[in-house]
């Protein structure tokens, strides 16, 4: 039987260094963001796109507002857009509730294929990141990104009912509650917002931190280390950004991750979404916001406008999450954490 000749597989361009993927065509083109009623009552309220009227919104229980929230969020992007849900290639969302509900439930009327996301707080960075590297690789043309949470649904799941009223320590966080949905997309446009070119996958990082309350202690180490990674690959220092955002480690949180940075040889100030999402002088949410949302949001509100406005060239944002769940912490099991970073640049035009 004669043999049959066979190409040699094309050698791929190398867009790697170290732990860090690298991207030359991966922008982002459009965000739509809707928070809830206390955020939209923060230093932000007036740069979201909707605000929810109230906590329900229509809706029978507050897992299927979040699910609501997401899809309308969606809705916004497509209408900002100019596009059918068709026109996107798929669909890569995450959010707090067990099994990916919220996004899951939204999903199921985008008719879009759908990959479900869950790293916590940290999968919006997550999700923009591999977003991008599929965008990048051409793999897809356009992908939707989205993540949410919800303040009620997320204290339902993770500590109690709001309705039973607990006493919440300081270093407590506020889940925040909203929606963000973002286009990624391979090809350079005429509407290209931001471009992202570089993504750090973080480690799960485990100090020990066992208090669901101390989430901020929990999640700065994991937040230092792909910082390091992040900045080190790339031989970039704090100079070389207009700013350097972690998810939510709040006031809790943001002294520690510098403390630990500074021993790497890492001299930043970092800005926190925790901590700017809400009015720490006028809002009881003790250390600072959290959830899915919180970085996302705060992305959608501040920084995407920041780059394309020419506020700033380049930005990092490091979302980070506790990985943690009730089962686990009722066995006495400590909170593991991650947290990724991606950098971000203005557009040319920009």
């Amino acid at each position: 039987m004669p043999e049959v000749a066979t190409a040699a597989p094309a050698q791929p361009t190398q867009r790697r260094n170290g732990a860090t993927l690298l991207f030359e065509h991966a922008h982002v083109t459009g965000a739509a963001s809707i928070a809830g009623p206390v955020e939209g009552r923060g230093p932000l309220g007036g740069h979201f796109d909707e605000l929810a009227p109230d906590q329900l919104m229509g809706q029978r229980s507050w897992e299927r507002a979040e699910s609501h929230l997401l899809a309308r969020a969606f809705s916004r992007l497509c209408d900002r857009l100019h596009l059918q849900k068709g026109d996107f290639d798929l669909l890569l969302a995450g959010d707090l509730l067990n099994q990916t509900v919220a996004s899951a439930f939204a999903a199921r009327d985008l008719d879009l294929p759908f990959c479900g996301l869950y790293n916590a707080c940290a999968t919006f960075a997550e999700a923009l990141g591999l977003a991008a590297a599929l965008c990048d690789a051409g793999f897809c043309r356009r992908v939707a990104v989205g993540t949410s949470s919800h303040h009620e649904a997320a204290e339902r799941q993770y500590r109690f009912p709001t309705e039973f009223g607990s006493q919440r320590p300081p270093s407590a966080q506020w889940t925040a509650t909203g929606a963000v949905m973002v286009a990624v997309e391979s090809a350079a446009a005429q509407r290209a917002e931001a471009r992202i070119t570089a993504f750090t996958p973080g480690r799960v990082i485990d100090y020990g931190v066992k208090d669901p309350f101390q989430m901020g202690a929990a999640m700065a180490p994991a937040a230092a280390d792909t910082l390091a990674i992040h900045l080190g690959d790339l031989r970039r220092g704090a100079s070389d950004y207009g700013v350097i955002y972690t998810g939510d480690l709040a006031r809790v949180g943001v002294p520690l991750c510098e403390e630990l940075l500074r021993a790497r040889g890492y001299d930043l100030r970092l800005h926190d979404c925790g901590t700017e999402l809400f009015d720490p002088e006028h809002q009881d949410v003790h250390a600072g916001g959290s959830g899915a949302a919180c970085s996302a949001l705060v992305f959608a509100a501040r920084l995407l406008p920041g780059l394309r406005g020419g506020d700033y060239g380049r930005i990092c944002l490091c979302s980070t999450g506790s990985l943690h769940s009730t089962t686990t912490y009722q066995q006495g099991e400590s909170i593991p954490a991650v947290a990724h970073a991606l950098t971000l640049e203005a557009t040319s035009a920009g």
